[in-house]
């Protein structure tokens, strides 16, 4: 795969906590010079990059971000602010204690709340946090990412114990109709790693390594 098949795929991410406007910035003018699929950025910062780069960048950002346990309306009143601002795609963290439970019916309520809020033309990826799971409950995961209507299911905050592994990608590969794609996240750092995420089933990478691998 060419240079610009594989940056098509990378959601170039900045969400340390310390990150600055210089960060977001330096983040955003490195996408659109190398043609990332978007920058996922913190929900502080969306109005900021709309208002600097208008409709040349594509702005994703995080909601119940990193451990996903805010209470949905929460979650939906961040969504509702992030749109407003300029996001076009949004990265949601479920409960996991929820999934932890077993309530998955609840699980794919929120799910579907925030999907009927953003709407069909943009983009809601399902973070469940792979590594605080076992394969059962990825796989009722898998469910309620594909019954919710949402257009991805995400590996990993990146903030959590582990992240995106290869195994999980062709799992979800095995459990999900093709309509719902696959974004790998969390310790993509090589060229090498991206290419075996890419031919295991992943349609998106995050990574906030990735694109300097083309500068």
């Amino acid at each position: 795969m060419n240079a610009k098949k594989i940056l098509s795929r990378i959601d170039h991410t900045c969400l340390k906590a310390t990150a600055t406007h210089d960060d977001i910035d330096r983040l955003c003018d490195e996408a659109l010079r190398l043609g990332t699929a978007s920058v996922c950025i913190p929900p502080s910062f969306v109005a900021y990059a709309h208002k600097k780069y208008g409709n040349d960048l594509n702005i994703c950002t995080v909601i119940g971000f990193p451990l996903g346990y805010h209470d949905t309306e929460v979650k939906l009143f961040e969504t509702a602010k992030a749109l407003e601002q300029g996001a076009s795609e949004i990265d949601m963290v479920i409960n996991i204690g929820d999934a932890k439970a077993g309530d998955f019916s609840r699980i794919t309520k929120e799910i579907s709340a925030l999907k009927k809020l953003i709407g069909k033309e943009r983009i809601l990826k399902v973070i469940i946090e792979t590594c605080y799971l076992n394969e059962a409950e990825k796989i009722s995961l898998c469910s309620c990412v594909a019954e919710s209507g949402a257009d991805f299911i995400k590996t990993s905050t990146g903030f959590g114990e582990k992240g995106a592994c290869l195994e999980d990608i062709r799992l979800f590969r095995e459990h999900l109709p093709s309509s719902v794609r696959i974004k790998a996240a969390g310790g993509i750092r090589s060229l090498e790693e991206i290419e075996a995420f890419i031919a295991a089933g992943a349609d998106r990478i995050g990574s906030s390594h990735a694109a300097a691998l083309f500068l």
